[in-house]
């Protein structure tokens, strides 16, 4: 059960009292050999996880699935809690650079920093990517994406699209013609990607949070290098070229021959929204279905649904997805 936050020693003292409810625990250390302080501080423990109940100097254990769907939630609390935390770093970040001792080389930054050479620029890309939180801006006049390309360029957009990242991005109806850029394209906006399409494309830039832009040093050559700014007239010019752009082009779905618009997340009926609650709430199907007012078999036949809506692998997965949605 260390699954669940339990250590061995709580563990041991717990599958105990399903073998004997009702005993005393005055002398458990010795019937499990454990050290007597370690298994005074367990039992307390199991006490406060609400795993045992004593009364009269005797303890008796909480039903298993009661138990284990308990720990479950907590263990899933405390990981969203870490996911959030750690989706928002910059405070981490200017804490540990108030703490640099050299502060010379970044006190007074250039406005525009000019970087030399596909490493660097990548460098940036993977850091900027790294710490947005809003919306990533970007148009890329190419005509196909190799598949190197496309492995570099997923992990950055996913991660992106997973924590909630508008992601909006202008191609050209030439990289739309071919196979594998448009199965990568089409991969993006089922993941929540807004794509749009031009048939003449020709700049080049990514903005991240309408604070940092990036450009090419030579628009005809970008071998040359990029250009990297949060100067707040130099971001707002290139802001405000790409949503020129963006409010002349084509939606992808449309240019891809998938119809009208890209994918819809999907909506919940407010019976599902009630099940997905219950389920993230309560120990036991019954309770849950009578809860929403359902029978037990539509009440299961909503979860396993609410499971494939999710794509996840069971319920504690399904949980921890619907709350990264924001559902629950």
């Amino acid at each position: 059960m260390a699954v669940l936050g339990l250590s061995t020693a709580e563990e041991e003292i717990y599958r105990h009292l399903l073998r004997n409810p009702g005993v005393e625990l005055d002398d458990v250390h010795v019937l499990l050999r454990q050290d007597p302080l370690v298994s005074a501080a367990a039992v307390r423990r199991l006490r406060d996880l609400q795993v045992i109940r004593e009364d009269g100097g005797r303890a008796w254990p909480h039903k298993p699935e009661l138990v284990v769907n308990r720990l479950a939630q907590q263990r899933l609390d405390e990981f969203y809690s870490t996911i959030r935390t750690l989706s928002d770093l910059n405070p981490l970040v200017d804490a540990l650079r108030r703490e640099a001792h050299d502060r010379g080389t970044h006190a007074e930054q250039a406005p525009v920093e000019r970087l030399m050479g596909l490493p660097a620029i990548r460098e940036r890309l993977d850091e900027l990517a790294f710490f947005a939180r809003t919306e990533v801006m970007s148009s890329e006049p190419y005509d196909a994406l190799t598949p190197e390309n496309i492995e570099r360029s997923r992990e950055l957009d996913l991660r992106c699209l997973r924590r909630g990242v508008v992601l909006r991005s202008l191609v050209r109806a030439s990289a739309v013609a071919d196979d594998t850029t448009r199965a990568y394209l089409q991969e993006l906006t089922a993941a929540g990607a807004r794509i749009r399409v031009l048939d003449d494309l020709s700049e080049l830039m990514i903005v991240y949070d309408r604070h940092t832009a990036l450009v090419p040093v030579d628009p005809k050559v970008t071998s040359r290098g990029a250009l990297c700014s949060s100067e707040e007239g130099i971001v707002t010019a290139v802001v405000n070229n790409f949503e020129r752009l963006w409010a002349g082009a084509a939606e992808f779905a449309g240019a891809a021959g998938q119809g009208d618009g890209a994918p819809d997340e999907p909506r919940l009926t407010d019976l599902q929204v009630q099940v997905l609650r219950a389920m993230c709430t309560v120990a036991k199907d019954e309770t849950g279905a009578r809860q929403v007012g359902a029978a037990l078999r539509t009440y299961r036949r909503h979860i396993s649904e609410l499971m494939r809506i999710l794509g996840a692998e069971n319920r504690a997965h399904a949980a921890l997805l619907a709350r990264e949605r924001g559902w629950v």
